[in-house]
């Protein structure tokens, strides 16, 4: 099979919630990162075959294909199309997936890959609250085919999260102990500089600059500890859960042909790439059986993996996924996470790949793998091979 390359990839540092890139436009936000993306590459935009966008919500600024408008933002060609995809929090993570598919097929040569997400200005699940204003159905709720195969059973990553804890037995102070090492991992890049090279400088309307991640907090173990359980007697607080927040992200995929043909220097090919479902009621549990499955179908082992990438949604989530797979601390989210760091729905997935590619390129690793839980019970795996 043909293979499929990143070139290279770009993001916005991350805007916490109502913070420096919560009035920006989200095509606006996304183009930022298409834009750098193609100045640095150097590529001819107009050879572009597509620009494949993740995000969710997709409705007020958001809406009417994010990923075409944001091209067009971008001041690029006409005459290359965009699509935008929502496979909830995975969503540009598949919107690599897609690129490098399209690659490996033959049937298209240089892809571009990203998502966006300003959930300052379109709050989480705003699309589901616009619909039952104007009287639609819930997705879950009210779908007698939905209840007749799960019951009445309330359909939420808060309950998940805090199923998992109960199942795994994941003492609240063990998860907060997680998530205050995520803090201390996220300011030690910060203060490193290990985020400079993908950040790209964002223009304030003030004339104030942004390129610094907004979300990693100064706090402690006993700062969590005064905080009220999301539901009462439950596990599961504001400090182990993942901040809401803003920014945009772009990889370009490329074919060998294109990088040819384009001159281009490649910095990890894709090894693997796969998703798979589970139960939708735990909904957070998809990434367990999913690396399961993609080390087994690459031939692989959590052993010649040299970094991980597993998105913090939750505390809960990340926990329970090392002890399945046998992912050590050490090498899983080693700059922080989405609890420090925020998860910006759509931006996320290839926010994390292109922190994992930087990552892996500082430390001389040659396999990374991301995977990350997703609304429906699903997860995405993806494995990269520095090059």
């Amino acid at each position: 099979m043909a293979e499929a390359y990143i070139v290279d990839a770009a993001r916005t540092a991350v805007g916490k919630r109502g913070g420096a890139l919560a009035q920006v436009h989200s095509a606006d936000l996304a183009a930022h990162s298409i834009s750098a993306l193609v100045q640095r590459t150097g590529v001819d935009p107009g050879a572009v075959d597509d620009v494949i966008l993740g995000c969710c919500d997709t409705i007020g600024s958001q809406a009417g294909d994010v990923a075409r408008t944001a091209w067009l933002v971008a001041g690029l060609p006409d005459h290359v199309p965009g699509v935008t995809i929502d496979r909830q929090c995975g969503s540009s993570q598949q919107a690599v997936h897609f690129a490098a598919q399209g690659v490996m097929s033959g049937t298209q040569d240089l892809v571009v890959a990203g998502g966006v997400q300003n959930m300052s200005a379109i709050p989480i699940s705003a699309a589901m609250l616009v619909g039952q204003q104007y009287g639609f159905s819930t997705p879950f709720a009210e779908s007698p085919g939905w209840a007749k195969r799960y019951g009445d059973v309330e359909v939420s990553q808060f309950n998940s999260a805090e199923m998992i804890a109960e199942k795994w037995d994941l003492s609240r102070e063990e998860m907060e102990a997680y998530a205050l090492a995520s803090h201390e991992r996220a300011r030690t890049a910060i203060a490193e500089g290990r985020f400079t090279g993908e950040i790209v400088p964002f223009p304030l309307a003030d004339g104030a600059v942004f390129d610094t991640d907004q979300c990693p907090r100064e706090t402690s173990l006993e700062k969590m500890a005064g905080l009220d359980p999301l539901a009462p007697g439950g596990r599961i607080t504001a400090a182990v859960a993942s901040q809401i927040c803003d920014g945009s992200s772009a990889m370009l995929i490329a074919s060998e042909q294109a990088v040819k043909d384009h001159g281009l220097t490649p910095r990890a090919r894709i090894v693997h790439l796969s998703v798979r479902g589970d139960d939708p009621v735990w909904m957070l549990t998809g990434p367990i059986a999913a690396t399961q499955h993609a080390l087994a179908k690459s031939g692989l082992s959590v052993d010649d993996i040299d970094l991980f990438e597993c998105n913090e949604a939750f505390a809960s989530v990340v926990l329970a996924w090392m002890k399945e797979t046998g992912a050590p601390h050490e090498k899983v989210n080693v700059n922080g996470g989405g609890i420090a760091l925020g998860h910006p729905i759509g931006a996320t997935g290839t926010r994390l790949m292109t922190t994992l590619l930087n990552e892996l390129e500082r430390t001389g690793g040659r396999y990374g793998l991301q995977t990350m839980c997703e609304g429906g019970g699903q997860a995405n795996v993806t494995i990269i091979e520095r090059l």
